[in-house]
């Protein structure tokens, strides 16, 4: 883990907005000899800070397992005076560079220099975060993207890396409407890997299949945060009733019942795509922070 700055040395946080093809990662989190989103970008940190150490860490919205994609993951950093002088180039002396509007694109292209020019992960903009900005913590949801070719679908082979293809015909119509008797605030156990000490409850805010232009299923989820594996355990699910093997009815005892199981599969990451993250006005950033640290509880009757 790359050191972080003395508590006491003023810091700017910068936020990054990033895209990535999960493809060739992974998974977002930093890990010993894999490649990863966060590694990615915190090595080509280290290349450009090499002479103003240490190299900062990165938090970021939402942790991509291996293999899913983000066309809107936000993550952010914190730079020291120097550090931001030496992205854009300043003598020290010359206006605190919080205060410059150029730190943002000078962080965004100089981390875009280094990743390459046709990479898979791309930081599409950078920029001085609000007082009270946490990516993770002051999100107020986030939303995901499954594309899910079945045998109504055309299959196009230049999207096979972020489709999934199934081998029979689905009923959309059923899948929405089971989708839909899973929102709202609930234990998620059922559809989540679990993890010590994490809790499953999340608030569902919204889940809809439809098919695209092409025939393509898109199913579309937003919640105040996922655990582990929830999003493609909930498009398994559905994906489930589609094929007829379970009544839509059947979603809600297994959330009830709050237990694993093997009546669907957990879908493929290649289908998956984290699209958006939410955030609160400026003002509320810092407090919507408090409360997401906060451990969750369902409400007593």
């Amino acid at each position: 883990m790359s050191a972080e700055a003395s508590p006491s040395e003023a810091t700017t946080r910068i936020r990054l907005d990033i895209a990535y093809d999960g493809t060739g990662f992974n998974g977002w989190a930093r890990q010993p000899g894999q490649r990863t989103v966060q590694g990615a970008i915190e090595e080509a940190l280290a290349t450009i800070l090499r002479r103003h150490p240490p190299a900062p860490s990165l938090v970021v919205a939402g942790r991509t397992d291996a293999g899913v994609h983000a066309s809107g993951q936000v993550a952010h950093l914190d730079l020291t005076d120097e550090q931001i002088e030496a992205f854009v180039h300043r003598k020290r002396g010359k206006g605190k560079p919080k205060a410059r509007p150029e730190a943002g694109a000078a962080i965004a292209q100089r981390l875009r220099g280094i990743l390459g020019s046709q990479p898979d992960v791309m930081v599409r903009d950078a920029s001085v975060a609000p007082d009270g900005f946490d990516a993770r913590f002051s999100a107020m949801w986030r939303r995901y993207r499954y594309r899910l070719a079945d045998q109504r679908a055309e299959r196009d082979p230049l999207q096979r890396r972020h489709t999934t293809w199934h081998e029979t015909a689905l009923d959309e119509a059923a899948m929405d409407e089971a989708a839909a008797t899973l929102v709202g605030l609930h234990d998620f156990a059922a559809y989540c890997k679990s993890r010590p000490g994490a809790t499953t409850i999340r608030t569902l805010q919204d889940f809809r299949w439809e098919r695209d232009a092409d025939g393509v299923l898109i199913a579309s989820l937003r919640a105040d945060a996922f655990c582990h594996s929830m999003v493609r355990a909930l498009v398994g699910a559905t994906v489930a009733v589609g094929e007829g093997k379970l009544a839509p009815e059947r979603l809600v005892d297994l959330r009830v019942d709050k237990a694993r199981t093997s009546e669907f599969k957990v879908m493929a990451a290649r289908g998956l795509t984290l699209t958006q993250v939410g955030y609160p006005e400026d003002a509320e950033l810092a407090l919507r922070a408090v409360q997401t640290r906060a451990r969750r509880e369902l409400p007593t009757e």
